[in-house]
């Protein structure tokens, strides 16, 4: 057996033990909780693509929009032969958007980093970008972006810029969100720019549509996580003893999901036995809605500078850059960033 496969495999009995420890301490928690970034493994990454699609799902379709009405104002705000790291890459449809409209302002991004926590999804879309621009260099990295991971070394010197779109800082809580920006600016270095979608503030009724999907779509997705659970960690969940349920909490102002018990219920996982009561519920996700103002003053006191916004015509979405304004090192929080 040769190094790389020693590596690989180490790196995988790794992330399976993180998975579990993770997956443990949420269920013995009390309320429960799962960390949603465990959503995405191959199959939950391709039903989120699935919910982009969705008529209810604005979203996606709506910083699209943005992104590509701004694109070349945008692209400008990146420095010539930049390498660009994505945070939680998936598919890269919208990164394409930056990249091409970089290329066309005459200050091409020189290389792509796509970081994403599932590495059999992120490889397959890493080789589609490669046919599709071959003259980019594509160096995608398999990491949590939460925790801290390391960088393509043969980047060298060359100037960064970041992305992170789909409002994913919503995921977090207000703190993490914090030290996710701090991680960020430490990780690209003082004078990057930061590419960042922020979902707004708006009717409750139409965010309770969006994660209520008619097609059930998003149940799918939510339900898969425990689908992971049984198949990674000897779980033995009946899926059809829980169910999806996601609303908007105007107090916190977030969308909250949950995986809700339709029993009084023990299940084993990991050879223990979680003991369920009926109507009790997993926390699975939270998406924290901002206002303009708000996200500016968070993202200046983590270490950025705002350097420009840009909204939709109905004010549903936000695409901000940053730049890092002072040199930070990077803390953990106790979600892990």
């Amino acid at each position: 057996m040769n190094v790389a496969v020693k590596l690989g495999l180490r790196a995988a009995s790794d992330a399976t033990q993180t998975f579990g420890d993770d997956v443990m301490a949420g269920l013995m928690a009390e309320p429960k909780r799962l960390p949603p970034k465990y959503f995405y493994d191959q199959r939950g990454s391709r039903l989120f693509e699935e919910i982009t699609q969705l008529p209810e799902y604005y979203p996606t379709r709506t910083e699209t929009a943005i992104l590509q009405a701004n694109a070349v104002e945008i692209a400008k705000l990146i420095p010539a032969d930049a390498a660009m790291v994505e945070f939680g890459a998936g598919s890269g449809a919208k990164a394409r958007i930056l990249l091409r409209a970089a290329s066309r302002a005459s200050n091409r991004v020189s290389a792509y980093v796509p970081v994403d926590i599932s590495g059999e999804f992120l490889s397959n879309e890493a080789a589609r970008l490669r046919e599709d621009m071959p003259k980019l260099r594509v160096l995608p990295v398999a990491a949590d972006f939460t925790r801290p991971f390391e960088l393509p070394a043969d980047l060298g010197a060359k100037p960064r810029a970041g992305f992170f779109p789909g409002s994913t800082i919503g995921n977090f809580e207000p703190h993490e969100a914090h030290a996710f920006l701090r991680h960020a600016a430490a990780l690209l270095g003082r004078g990057a720019v930061l590419i960042i979608g922020v979902d707004l503030v708006k009717d409750p009724a139409i965010l309770n549509a969006a994660y209520n999907d008619a097609a059930g779509v998003t149940a799918a997705f939510n339900l898969n996580l425990l689908e992971r659970i049984n198949r990674e960690l000897d779980g033995a969940f009946k899926l059809e003893k829980f169910c999806h349920r996601a609303f908007y909490n105007r107090e916190k102002q977030r969308v909250e999901m949950h995986l809700v018990s339709l029993a009084r219920q023990k299940v084993r996982v990991m050879g223990k036995l979680i003991e369920f009561r009926r109507g009790e519920t997993i926390h699975t996700e939270n998406s924290y809605k901002y206002t303009v103002e708000l996200f500016r003053s968070q993202a200046r006191s983590a270490g950025w500078t705002p350097a420009a916004f840009w909204l939709d015509q109905q004010n549903y979405f936000s695409v901000h850059a940053l730049v890092a304004s002072a040199p930070v090192k990077a803390v953990r929080s106790g979600g892990g960033v």
